[in-house]
């Protein structure tokens, strides 16, 4: 059942715990260890819904550094060469 635990063993923990808490304690504390692992469950979904959306935000943060990235280069380039951009009039 727990390893190397029978319930013969079960059964003797349960009974240290019975007279070591009392019976009045007992819902108590099986309330506390349920809230227990109940928030610690939460907590473990929270960190991996925390994760998966800072993933998406990281992608969505490169995709447009790519399309920014194109006219800045050419506007270095335009600088490098001396070249200026000049507005196109007709008339």
């Amino acid at each position: 059942m727990f390893g190397s635990l029978g319930f013969t063993e079960l059964i003797l923990i349960l009974m240290i715990v019975l007279i070591i808490f009392g019976a009045g304690k007992l819902p108590q504390l099986g309330e506390g260890i349920g809230k227990a692992i109940k928030g610690f469950k939460k907590s473990v979904h929270e960190a991996d819904a925390i994760e998966a959306e800072a993933q998406a935000a990281a992608q969505q943060a490169t995709a447009p550094q790519a399309v920014t990235a194109a006219p800045t280069q050419s506007a270095t380039l335009n600088q490098a060469t001396g070249a200026a951009a000049q507005p196109v009039s007709r008339s």
